[in-house]
């Protein structure tokens, strides 16, 4: 076989969303505001559960660690995404693409877990809450957290491993704003069939290991609710469960619209839309989500911002 005059890349160039100049300053803005709510709502989260006495219950414990994820999930896209606004041209050099394409695989993986242990969580407390607390143990908790992201590494390590594989020529333009698999595939100059194969997999195998337990445990949930005689508890199940429905229905329809539409319809701008979605906009939500749905969570933050600041003074003059 004749040798092919390729150059091996060393580093690629992220286009990043949108080469239109006079957008760069206000798209800036607007992500560092995104990415600056994001940091602060989900460590907020985190503090307020970790020294609240009020949340050491398994749901908080998880919806601690979905923040956690939320938030390093977010910093793995959103700097580099940032630097395209910056930067004429934003460098990632072939190491530093890989490392991002791992840990945003652990992430995005790790979220759809966790989002499933969450709503096993819900099943027992609403389907068994006299077991509530046996069935889910702090042992157990852990055991289901450790699970996640088990899992999670090991997809994330099967789909970095096989890109690294690859041969990339040439071409080193990334037509997207962070080191994901499918604009990856595109550059590369060798047979990507295996890789092909392993998002049909994993991804397959992920959906169903993780909608297929979400969707029973709501159907045993909402068949507990409509059995329950009062309206009251019925409606304090149904607000236990909707932030949960919510985060899951957004996380959800913005990965599927990304990774399983027809290729036949991709669109570039379109996936990019859906990408800042689910990487950015989504870890800046859920922390919204559930403390503005939660009325304990609600509670603790009026009465941490009265004890701060105090009640409002109001001033009277003797006469």
């Amino acid at each position: 076989m004749a040798k092919q005059n390729h150059s091996i890349v060393t580093e690629f160039v992220l286009e990043g969303l949108t080469n239109k100049q006079e957008l760069q300053w206000p798209l800036l803005l607007l992500f560092q505001g995104i990415y600056g709510v994001t940091v602060v709502g989900n460590v907020g989260m985190i503090l307020l559960i970790m020294f609240s006495s009020k949340f050491q219950s398994p749901m908080y414990f998880f919806l601690s660690k979905l923040s956690s994820l939320d938030l390093f999930y977010s910093s793995v896209v959103t700097p580099k995404l940032l630097g395209n606004f910056l930067w004429e041209q934003n460098i990632i050099s072939y190491h530093g693409c890989m490392t991002q394409l791992f840990f945003f695989c652990v992430f995005a993986i790790a979220e759809c877990y966790m989002l499933t242990a969450m709503a096993y969580d819900r099943y027992v407390a609403i389907c068994s809450p006299l077991l509530y607390n046996v069935i889910m143990s702090q042992k157990v908790c852990n055991v289901l957290v450790t699970g996640v992201y088990i899992i999670a590494s090991s997809g994330a390590m099967a789909h970095t491993v096989f890109m690294t594989r690859l041969s990339f020529c040439d071409d080193n333009v990334i037509h997207h704003y962070f080191c994901d698999i499918m604009p990856l595939l595109k550059l590369s100059c060798s047979s990507t069939y295996i890789n092909e194969l392993l998002v049909i997999l994993i991804g397959g195998f992920n959906v169903v290991a993780t909608t297929v337990p979400i969707i029973m445990s709501y159907a045993f949930i909402l068949s507990n609710i409509l059995r329950m005689p009062s309206a009251e508890g019925r409606s304090k199940a149904f607000g236990t469960c909707g932030s949960h429905l919510i985060a899951v229905g957004v996380f959800y329809g913005s990965l599927t619209f990304m990774y399983f539409k027809p290729a036949s319809s991709s669109n570039m701008a379109q996936e990019k839309v859906a990408s800042v979605f689910y990487t950015t906009v989504i870890p800046m939500l859920n922390p919204l989500i559930y403390s503005l749905r939660n009325k304990d969570v609600k509670n603790v933050l009026k009465k941490f911002m009265c004890t701060r600041y105090g009640p409002p003074q109001v001033s009277s003059q003797n006469h």
